[in-house]
């Protein structure tokens, strides 16, 4: 299927690895020019490399922290600056760890700022140029609903979940769709970290129906999709990708 996205213009944020690497190289391929932003600007480096060397068009390099003040306004600037429009955002950036109930507000902030507010607050500096232009597709990269116990990220994430359904019907009008995919366990560096050998093959034995963790290149090829003119009538949805480990029924 012909996606129509080359010469499109796109921001992924968390690029420098996982999940945001996979989905940069995937948008470059399909002939998208990107803005790709990370903590880590070696990554970055490696992965514009790669993107030129598979034929790509170099992609603006945003050395940035999260959690840094003014942080969504910087990136948008730098974004617009390198691009011009950004017509395609992909929230990415977060960070996940389990919580306790003495975990202090200052821990509860920071889950929230990075999960969800950076995100809300970059969304809101790019709408007003996807308006003008009526036109834009903003996909949000968030987790599951199904926590085991207390933790920020995923309480943020449910708040993504919810602003982006209520956007979605505010921006509709405008030809901007806004989209959430929350997934299932994609190898990373996080999940080799976080998960032994022995627990991987366990739960994709018992756990997940496809028998294996997926890949970036499967979150990404739902993502270059969403970003698609083609998909201007899937909007305010949350899909997951996660091989039906999840157990709800939509």
């Amino acid at each position: 299927m012909e996606l129509e996205l080359t010469g499109r213009t796109a921001l992924v944020t968390g690029a420098s690895s996982g999940i945001g690497r996979g989905i940069a190289i995937a948008l470059a391929r399909e002939g998208a020019r990107l803005a790709i932003s990370a903590r880590r600007r070696d990554r970055l480096v490696e992965l514009s490399n790669e993107i030129v060397a598979k034929g790509g068009v170099a992609p603006i390099i945003i050395e940035i922290d999260a959690l840094s003040p003014n942080g969504a306004t910087v990136l948008a600037e730098a974004a617009l600056s390198g691009l011009g429009v950004v017509e395609i955002l992909v929230n990415n950036a977060g960070g996940s760890r389990a919580f306790t109930l003495e975990t202090t507000d200052e821990e509860w902030e920071e889950a929230i700022t990075l999960n969800f507010t950076r995100h809300r607050q970059l969304t809101q500096e790019l709408l007003p140029k996807m308006i003008e232009n009526a036109w834009g597709r903003i996909i949000n990269i968030t987790g599951k609903s199904e926590p085991e116990g207390i933790n920020g990220a995923f309480a943020a994430k449910a708040a993504m979940h919810s602003y982006a359904k209520g956007l979605s019907r505010e921006v509709g009008k405008f030809n901007i769709t806004v989209n959430s995919i929350p997934p299932g366990r994609i190898m990373s560096e996080q999940i080799l970290r976080n998960y032994s050998p022995e627990y991987r093959k366990w739960q994709s034995e018992h756990e997940i129906p496809v028998g294996e963790y997926g890949q970036p290149e499967d979150v990404a090829a739902l993502v270059t999709f969403l970003a698609s003119p083609r998909a201007r009538y899937i909007t305010g949805t949350v899909i997951p990708v996660d091989g039906g480990l999840r157990r709800y029924q939509f």
